[in-house]
């Protein structure tokens, strides 16, 4: 008997039952950065911070708040001020995968719920027909690379996408989504261009990770993807984790709402 076979015996089935059920692995993921519900007027204890921040993530001009889009998990303001910050929790919550960049900005900048709502809602309109299953096509425009290993897990057994029904191909023409990792290299412009423009409508972008949502790292330089290819989804993280990548696809498939 195979070694696999055994090995299959012995430790049962182990994909993930989420969506439909909880998943504690899930909700104990480490996500970005926040600000501490008791924070909100704390600018002199958030300036040390921000001052370490290699990306710019941390706002403290009127009011303290962290790009969570800029965020790539260093740790450094919750190290240095544990009473201003803190790590974020669950990477299924509403910000593992938003359809509006300024979803991102924590605590919530203002934006109607209206505003939202009618994106969503354009959103869903137009990827209607996606609802059975996705084929998605990935580009990295410029990665280091982490996005791409989490990306990968999502084929094992433990997330299994195919199950959702979705399928990753290696023609835009055959592709409603388009999964993008990195900060948008200039050499990656066009080849990424010509991606989304021979994809079919509807097509969904989606931009994974710090580095496509901002920058990152680079983001003095670069801004993401978005000054590529429009972006309808924003997953942030570096790199975020499967199930943040998980819930961005079920979004663009019309099967999670927020």
């Amino acid at each position: 008997m195979s070694i696999w076979a055994l090995h299959g015996l012995r430790d049962g089935v182990v994909t993930t039952r989420w969506p439909r059920r909880g998943d504690e692995y899930a909700h104990a993921w480490r996500g970005p950065a926040v600000v501490r519900g008791d924070a909100a007027a704390a600018h002199i204890a958030a300036a040390d911070a921000a001052a370490m921040c290699p990306t710019g993530a941390i706002e403290v001009s009127g009011r303290v708040a962290v790009d969570q889009g800029r965020c790539i998990l260093c740790g450094r303001c919750v190290a240095a001020r544990p009473d201003v910050f803190a790590w974020s929790a669950g990477a299924t919550g509403p910000r593992a995968a938003t359809v509006t960049r300024q979803a991102l900005v924590v605590p919530p900048a203002p934006e109607t719920d209206a505003a939202v709502a009618a994106v969503r809602a354009a959103l869903a309109a137009r990827t209607a027909a996606l609802r059975r299953s996705v084929h998605i096509r990935h580009v990295d425009a410029g990665s280091d690379g982490a996005e791409e290993w989490e990306i990968q897990a999502l084929l094992g057994p433990v997330y299994d996408v195919h199950r959702l029904g979705v399928f990753f191909t290696a023609s835009p023409r055959h592709a409603d989504v388009l999964l993008v990792t990195g900060a948008g290299a200039p050499g990656m412009a066009g080849p990424l261009r010509a991606t989304y423009e021979g994809m079919p409508d509807p097509r969904v972008v989606i931009a994974v990770g710090a580095d496509a949502v901002s920058g990152g790292l680079l983001g003095d330089r670069l801004t993401g993807v978005s000054a590529i290819v429009p972006v309808d989804i924003w997953v942030p993280g570096s790199p975020p984790p499967p199930f943040g990548i998980l819930k961005a696809l079920l979004i663009a498939m019309g099967k999670l709402v927020r």
